[in-house]
């Protein structure tokens, strides 16, 4: 399974990261990397409650984080 990091810089300087395969998972970051970086984590941690509540089987876990240019 794979899943995507979408990452955006807001109006007010700060920058937003979601997978957007994973409702309710973005995270908020005075850059983009520590916006990725915790949406990564919390992307994990959502991953692992759904298997512990057995709401999903385990899977192999791909995040491909695109770079603008």
């Amino acid at each position: 399974m794979n899943f995507n990091i979408e990452c955006e810089q807001e109006t007010d300087g700060r920058w937003l990261a979601e997978v957007p395969e994973l409702p309710g998972v973005m995270c908020y970051g005075s850059d983009s990397d520590e916006a990725i970086t915790k949406v990564e984590v919390l992307a994990l941690r959502a991953m692992a409650e759904r298997i512990d509540a057995r709401e999903s089987r385990p899977v192999s876990i791909h995040l491909s984080i695109p770079f603008a240019a």
